[in-house]
């Protein structure tokens, strides 16, 4: 059976650059996030998502979508779209261009 050994110095160059590779693309990742306003109108909602306007359409009618009326037109909350996002991987992966690790 083949068998590694790495010493204590290995390890520790191995573990320091995985933290620092999650680091950077954690910092990435948020910045991308503040990129966007607080709430997305539709068109925004449509440019963050890589969707068209029947997608959109559908998404702002689902009843478990974050979606705020009270302004006239619809509007999401970007953190909760994020949660959404999170929440419902498989239909985001299904139906838009949005690739969440990219952010």
């Amino acid at each position: 059976m083949f068998k590694l050994e790495f010493d204590d110095e290995v390890i520790d160059a191995v573990a320091s650059k995985i933290a620092d590779r999650a680091y950077q693309k954690l910092t990435e990742r948020l910045d991308a996030r503040e990129q966007w306003p607080p709430l997305l109108n539709r068109k925004g909602l449509m440019a963050f998502l890589g969707i068209k306007e029947n997608k959109a359409s559908e998404l702002l009618n689902r009843p478990d979508f974050p979606v705020i009326r009270d302004f006239g037109h619809p509007k999401v909350p970007t953190h909760l779209l994020m949660k959404w996002i999170d929440e419902h991987t498989q239909w985001v992966q299904e139906n838009t261009e949005y690739d969440r690790w990219a952010m």
